[in-house]
């Protein structure tokens, strides 16, 4: 799960670094609000790639999708951006945590053919 998170934080950090330079153009928010939120939104992406195997980070990852999305109120493209990151951090979560039982099933058959001496 950990890969396939991480690696959709870290689009996610690129998506907004990009969505920051449009919001600076058509927008009429000040540049300093629109990059301290967008630097808050892309250290906490990174941040939370660290400690995504930790209790609580999959709901702080949602908590950061939701305000993906809710930047649409600035720049109104990033709803659909929002929209597809959240679809993206499910898969993520699911699949993720589908790959890990995988791993975990075939990590176990491995030690208990260790075990018994049947070479692999």
């Amino acid at each position: 799960m950990r890969t396939l998170c991480a690696s959709t934080l870290i689009g996610e950090v690129f998506v907004v670094l990009f969505a920051a330079c449009v919001a600076m153009k058509m927008t009429d928010v000040s540049t300093a609000v629109i990059w301290g939120v967008s630097g808050a939104v892309m250290l906490g992406c990174v941040l939370l790639c660290g400690m995504i195997t930790r209790r609580g980070a999959v709901p702080i990852g949602w908590a950061l999708q939701l305000g993906l999305i809710a930047t649409g109120l600035l720049l109104p493209t990033m709803y659909a951006l929002g929209v597809i990151f959240a679809g993206l951090w499910w898969c993520s979560v699911h699949y993720g945590r589908k790959i890990d039982v995988i791993k975990e099933e075939r990590s176990k058959a491995e030690r208990e053919r260790q075990t018994v001496g049947v070479p692999a």
